[in-house]
């Protein structure tokens, strides 16, 4: 990446550069030493043309095709949703030729954090009480019970994070089979037997169609000491299902408070990463340097998810040459048809990203979003593909079939057992995910000064010139740890996360 004054270049192959501040008309930007002189007003984060680009050719951006011109352009002029569109071609899918042994870090060098270890040896980096409900009809009283242990009433508990309400909006009008069906109950599942919470209360309905009884014993779920079940319909209304869950969370308190910090390595750290409210500079600062951090990670013996296949769509390529074996590849293609068929049975198409706020940060075709969303898998060999909310068993670099929709996306990852999210930002998400926490990694200094009170760490450094990539991966990284550690996130700080358990619904509402 060489970086002028007001634009910069990503990849010497590129025909177009990124604009690093807002540049009227009539200005003039230098490109390795060539004055290009602007036809339009080019806002914050958008493409220049460096040379003249004729109707249906290429446009490159990161050394790869982010789209072709829709008719021609000249250099100097804004090239976006006016000059440029999505197209297909062809990619070479070749399977594992960027594969290569991964340089672990010794052991007795490896990092650590204070983790909670349970009696599994699975390790927490929170500590919380949950009631989840299995149908929407039980969200209230859900809420309710959780009321109850709100302020005052948890000072006696001070090992305990809190007793959060975990509701959704499915568990009955659907059929009993199929996706859908598996991703709601992998969902309750995930999040019942995740290390950050020490108990739960499942709570339904009585009738609904996500029987609770089926789903314990279909999930491998044991009630006991802290784990419980109850319907409304089985106590007898409101009042008095909220008087017996809080009685039942009252019974889980004082084991959920017999807990003590220790010393762990970092290998028990299972990294979510997502990106959402993305612009030009997503792929070329916050993105990469948690691609850094993740590859830290992977060498300290830890676990780091890439997700939202929609948002990898045009990068895919990319993933399967790091690919472990063919076999991971092809499980990857096959998640990407699936998308392709999804989508156009639904009237759709993958490449309907990137939304109005990605397009006026600068990102014009899904392929350009994701080549910069890819960038947060890093370097590392793609060791594994999971399905949704499926459990993360593999060390090293994995990938997992989730929505690009955040909520959606990182529900599922968490379900599948990671402990800590990091969210990648342009124009700015608050977003929060009891039980984990959520760091936000702002890619622009502009957004991060503006919305300093939420965003965790400034990546916009990077385009400032006060930082690099490698750099600002270790300091995420060391953030990681020290989250992990107990470290409040920016969003844990305004208590966000009660209203984010949102597991993807797909098929037919009957």
């Amino acid at each position: 990446m060489k970086r002028e004054e007001t634009a910069m270049r990503l990849h010497a192959g590129d025909n177009v550069i990124v604009t690093t501040c807002k540049i009227p008309a009539g200005s003039e930007v230098s490109d390795n030493g060539a004055l290009l002189r602007l036809s339009d007003p080019i806002p914050f984060g958008h493409k220049i043309a460096t040379e003249a680009i004729k109707n249906g050719d290429a446009v490159r951006k990161y050394g790869q095709i982010i789209g072709f011109a829709t008719r021609d352009i000249a250099s100097g002029e804004h090239v976006h949703e006016h000059n440029l569109a999505f197209a297909e071609f062809a990619r070479d899918y070749e399977f594992g030729i960027e594969a290569a042994p991964t340089e672990f870090v010794a052991e007795a060098e490896r990092a650590s954090f204070q983790g909670i270890v349970r009696a599994d040896g699975r390790v927490a980096t929170r500590n919380y009480l949950a009631v989840i409900t299995s149908v929407n009809c039980s969200a209230t009283v859900a809420r309710y019970i959780c009321d109850h242990f709100r302020g005052a009433a948890m000072e006696r508990w001070p090992n305990v994070d809190g007793v959060i309400a975990l509701t959704h909006g499915s568990g009955c009008g659907t059929a009993a089979h199929g996706d859908g069906w598996d991703y709601l109950r992998r969902s309750i599942a995930g999040y019942s037997r995740h290390p950050n919470i020490a108990g739960t209360l499942l709570l339904g309905l009585g009738c609904e169609i996500n029987q609770l009884d089926g789903m314990v014993a279909d999930l491998g779920l044991i009630p006991g000491e802290m784990l419980h079940t109850m319907t409304i319909q089985g106590e007898g209304g409101t009042n008095a299902t909220v008087r017996r869950g809080i009685e039942c969370i009252e019974a889980m308190l004082p084991a959920a408070n017999n807990v003590k910090r220790e010393t762990v390595p970092a290998s028990h750290i299972i990294l979510g990463m997502e990106c959402g409210g993305s612009d030009a500079f997503s792929g070329v600062t916050a993105n990469p340097a948690l691609g850094a951090a993740a590859d830290l990670l992977v060498r300290h013996g830890g676990t780091a998810i890439l997700g939202e296949t929609p948002e990898i769509y045009g990068a895919e390529h990319l993933l399967i040459r790091r690919a472990e074996s063919e076999a991971v590849g092809r499980k990857l293609l096959e998640r990407i048809a699936w998308w392709e068929d999804y989508t156009k049975m639904n009237g759709a198409v993958v490449d309907n990203n990137p939304s109005p706020g990605n397009k006026a940060g600068g990102l014009t075709t899904i392929l350009e979003k994701s080549l910069g969303a890819a960038a947060k898998g890093g370097t590392s060999n793609l060791v594994a593909v999971y399905r949704y909310a499926e459990t993360v068993e593999s060390k090293g670099f994995v990938f997992m079939d989730t929505p690009g929709y955040d909520p959606v996306s990182i529900t599922g990852m968490v379900a599948g057992g990671a402990n800590v999210v990091c969210f990648t930002t342009g124009r700015g998400s608050v977003f929060g995910c009891k039980p984990t926490p959520s760091l936000k990694l702002a890619t622009n200094s502009t957004m991060f000064e503006h919305m300093h009170e939420d965003m965790d760490i400034n990546c916009g450094r990077i385009v400032d010139g006060e930082a690099d990539i490698e750099g600002l991966g270790r300091e995420i990284f060391e953030l990681i740890l020290n989250t992990a550690s107990g470290a409040p996130s920016k969003s844990e700080a305004f208590g966000f996360g009660d209203e984010e358990f949102v597991p993807w619904q797909i098929g037919a509402v009957l």
